[in-house]
């Protein structure tokens, strides 16, 4: 596979203050009409959001995603404040990079293929820190000073006129027919078989929900993020659409030595009321199979960091916390290690990826069933959203609440943990729990045909 080379030149960040009040989705707008525009908003890099388009190195497929991760220019790290971007290598890693790790059967059929991933390299973006200040930052040599002098001017005038938003039509509603909610059903069935035959412990399985849009992924993003505030929303426009990750997931954290990750596994319904979501947490809390869920995935996870980690380093809670999302509540652990001196974060994402959260235990047959049960194959739903930067290390998402859009076709990934003592018909439900804030936030419904009883 190519490599990409950048220079071994050190650069140095550099920061200019904006004048600009604008929100992120705004500034996102701004650059539209630019090559390969997006946006991260959330947590990232110690909260608030980072913007950018116009990337300076545009791989190919032919490239190695993950050894481009460590693709990046030395930094002249004196005076770089906490929380500083500068640049990087920012895109998605679709769910299908695992079969460039494991050996994998092709897997179900793609109704709408996409590219296996999309990195670019931004020497430049537009950072809004916590306090709500906006940032020209840059990864500035010699070679590109004077280009990136006129960068900023030309974004200067971009963010003077921003473009105002245009009135929102909503998708059409997403469909989830009684054929794919028995397919569904059957598949959760006939994981429970294989998990009782001793194949596997656990595994992740999802269906797609359907839709179309003649809209722009932008604005999708923009509709969704502003009124779901997720932990890790991003969005990555391209020419033929794009993706809008609204995922409240950390897959991987990567600064300095350390690593963590915060694997999701355990859900119920938000009741609306104060009582009723104490009880609703309690019951989670309590739940085996909830319980049984969360404790594998997280086991799983120690495992892949143990790969590329100190030896006795990986360390994880006794008990996962409960973090309240729109709709609903979830069971949460922190993982964390040190990593050896030798390993990049290539390897990181070599000994980790895809996210065992939405894959299973044991990972690599996990990800067979998923191949023989599944009615559809994934793209860049479950893979990983993010940036590996020179400043502000690595920071991935998983890429679960995430839109799909191409050629007008948008859907919607949604599954969740199966493990012996599941229950088809409420996993079921559950995919409708999960689905239904991301909906309501962009002011469409899902139709379910002829009722199914959950």
């Amino acid at each position: 596979m190519a490599v990409v080379a950048l220079s071994t030149t050190p650069v140095r960040l550099e920061r200019t203050r904006l004048d600009c009040r604008l929100a992120a989705p705004d500034v996102l707008r701004a650059l539209a009409a630019e090559p390969w525009p997006f946006a991260l908003t959330g947590e990232w890099a110690g909260g608030g959001a980072v913007v950018g388009s116009r990337p300076l190195i545009e791989p190919d497929e032919s490239a190695d995603p993950f050894a481009l991760l460590d693709a990046l220019p030395p930094v002249d790290d004196a005076g770089v404040p906490a929380g500083a971007v500068g640049g990087g290598w920012f895109g998605w890693l679709g769910y299908r990079l695992g079969r460039r790790i494991e050996v994998l059967p092709e897997g179900p059929p793609r109704p709408v293929p996409l590219p296996d991933f999309q990195l670019a390299y931004y020497d430049n973006v537009l950072r809004r820190d916590v306090a709500g200040n906006w940032w020209f930052e840059a990864l500035v040599s010699e070679a590109r000073r004077s280009a990136l002098s006129a960068r900023l001017a030309q974004l200067r005038d971009r963010l003077g006129q921003p473009a105002a938003a245009p009135a929102w039509s909503a998708p059409e509603p997403f469909e989830l027919s009684p054929e794919a909610q028995e397919a569904h059903m059957a598949a959760v069935q006939q994981c429970r078989e294989r998990i009782a035959a001793g194949e596997i412990f656990q595994a992740n399985i999802c269906l797609r929900l359907e839709s179309r849009f003649d809209g722009a992924l932008i604005e999708l993003f923009a509709r969704a993020a502003s009124a779901l505030n997720p932990g890790y929303a991003a969005a990555f426009a391209a020419p033929w659409g794009g993706i809008a990750s609204l995922s409240p997931e950390l897959f991987l954290r990567h600064r300095g030595p350390y690593v963590v990750t915060a694997p999701i596994k355990g859900t119920v319904r938000r009741t609306g009321d104060r009582r009723g979501d104490r009880a609703a947490v309690a019951g989670l809390r309590e739940s085996a199979k909830d319980a049984a869920e969360h404790v594998m995935i997280v086991d799983l996870m120690r495992n892949d960091l143990g790969r590329v980690c100190e030896y006795g380093s990986v360390q994880a809670p006794r008990w996962p916390y409960a973090e309240e999302l729109p709709g609903l509540w979830h069971l949460v652990s922190r993982v964390t290690g040190r990593m050896r001196r030798n390993a990049r974060r290539g390897d990181l994402l070599r000994a980790t990826f895809p996210p065992g959260s939405v894959t299973g235990a044991p990972k690599v047959q996990a990800m067979k069933v998923i191949s023989a049960l599944e009615s559809s194959g994934r793209e860049a739903y479950t893979g990983a959203v993010g940036f590996s930067s020179p400043c502000a290390g690595l920071e991935l998402n998983v890429a679960i609440r995430t839109l799909e859009l191409c050629g007008g076709r948008l859907w919607l990934g949604v599954g969740g943990g199966i493990v012996a003592d599941s229950d088809p018909a409420r996993e079921l439900d559950e995919v409708v729990v999960k689905a239904s804030p991301i909906l309501g936030a962009l002011g469409c419904e899902l139709r379910l045909g002829a009722p199914v009883a959950v």
